[in-house]
C-alpha cells in the first residue's frame, strides 16, 4: 500500500490518524464534473470510464447508479483485482471478477493517476471517472460521481428517476451528514483505530448511529418513507459489508444487521433489487478486507463465515 507524492509512488500505510490514535481520511484530488454547459467535460455516450473495486463501498455506489440510470451502454467499467497490496490497486486477473485496465493495459492504479497528471500528489482510490477524450481524470469523489450520473446523462438515456429530487434534497443532506461520519466512516474509525479510546468513541458513535437509523425505519419502507433516494444507496453499500467483514475484521461487534428487525429487513429489500445485487461480490468484498489489511490481519487469512450475509 502507499500513495503517490509528485508523481512517484511511496510505500506507506493508507491508515493515516491523528494525534489521538483515530482514522483520518485524506480528502480527494479530482472534483470536477461533467455536465452540457460545462467547457470541457460534455455528456457523452462512450466518451467516460469507470474505474471500480467490488470490494470498496464507495466505488460500489457508483456501480449500482450506473445500473439504476441505464449507463451501462454509455459508460464503460474496468474491475481492479480485490487485493490491494504494496503497489496499490492493480490490475491483475488472477481473481474471478477482476476484468484488468480495459483502456491502456496498465498493472496498477496508480499509472492511471499519473497519467491524468505526471507529477500528482494523491492516494490512489477508488472509483475513478476517466475521460478518454481528454485523458483526464474527472472525479474521484463517489458522492459527487452518483450525482453527476443521477442526473447529467439524462437527455442521452432517458431516464429520468431521480435520487436527489428537489424537494427532499435538504433531508437527504441532513440524512448524509449524519450516516456518513457516523455509519460510512464510522466503520473506517473503529478499524483503523490505533488507540482505544479512539477505538470506543468510534465504535460507540457507529452503534448509536445504526440504532436511530433502526428507529428511522420504523413502519418506512425506505429512510424516507416510500421512495428510495440517494440516502439508502449511499448506506446500503456499507451495510452489505458488515456482518462478513466489519464485525470481525473492524471489530464491530456489539450487534449485527443480522439482529437489527428493521435494518434488516431494509437490507433484504434493497439486496432485491437487480441494480444492487448484480453489482455486489461478496467474494471480493471479503478478500479484499482480510486480505489487504496487513496491519490489522498480518496473517491474511479470509474468514470463511457468516453462512448466511443477507
Amino acid at each position: 500500500m502507499g500513495r503517490l507524492v509528485d508523481g512517484k509512488w511511496i510505500k506507506t500505510s493508507i491508515i493515516t490518524s491523528d494525534d489521538d490514535g483515530a482514522y483520518d481520511r485524506i480528502p480527494r484530488s479530482f472534483r470536477d464534473t461533467i455536465s452540457k454547459d460545462h467547457d470541457t467535460f460534455k455528456p457523452e455516450s462512450g466518451r467516460y470510464h469507470l474505474y471500480v473495486s467490488y470490494a470498496c463501498p464507495w466505488a460500489h455506489r457508483t456501480l449500482i447508479y450506473r445500473k439504476l440510470k441505464g449507463l451501462e451502454e454509455h459508460i464503460s467499467v474496468s474491475v481492479v483485482s480485490p487485493d490491494m497490496l504494496d503497489m496499490g490497486w492493480t490490475f491483475e486477473t488472477n481473481i474471478s471478477g477482476a476484468t484488468g485496465d480495459d483502456l491502456y493495459g496498465l498493472n496498477y492504479l496508480q499509472e492511471i493517476y499519473t497519467k491524468a497528471d505526471p507529477e500528482v500528489s494523491t492516494s490512489v482510490t477508488v472509483p475513478v471517472l476517466w475521460d478518454k477524450k481528454t485523458q483526464r481524470i474527472v472525479n474521484n469523489e463517489s458522492s459527487e460521481i452518483i450525482r453527476i450520473f443521477n442526473k447529467e446523462f439524462n437527455e442521452l438515456t432517458g431516464n429520468t428517476d431521480d435520487y436527489y429530487p428537489k424537494e427532499l434534497a435538504s433531508e437527504i443532506d441532513e440524512l448524509n451528514d449524519f450516516i456518513y461520519p457516523n455509519i460510512n466512516n464510522g466503520v473506517y474509525r473503529s478499524g483503523f483505530a490505533k488507540k482505544q479510546e479512539a477505538y470506543e468513541s468510534a465504535v460507540t458513535s457507529l452503534f448509536d448511529a445504526l440504532d436511530k437509523v433502526e428507529e428511522k425505519l420504523e413502519g418506512n419502507r425506505f429512510l424516507l418513507g416510500e421512495r428510495l433516494t440517494e440516502a439508502d444507496l449511499r448506506l446500503v453499500p456499507t451495510l452489505l459489508r458488515f456482518d462478513c467483514v466489519y464485525v470481525t475484521h473492524f471489530k464491530c461487534n456489539l450487534k449485527r444487521i443480522k439482529d437489527y428487525k428493521n435494518l434488516s429487513r431494509y437490507l433484504k429489500e434493497l439486496y432485491e433489487m437487480k441494480a444492487i445485487s448484480e453489482t455486489t461480490n461478496f467474494e471480493h468484498i471479503k478478500r479484499h478486507y482480510f486480505y489487504s489489511h496487513e496491519d490489522i490481519n498480518p496473517y491474511r487469512i479470509v474468514a470463511l463465515g457468516p453462512s448466511e450475509i443477507i
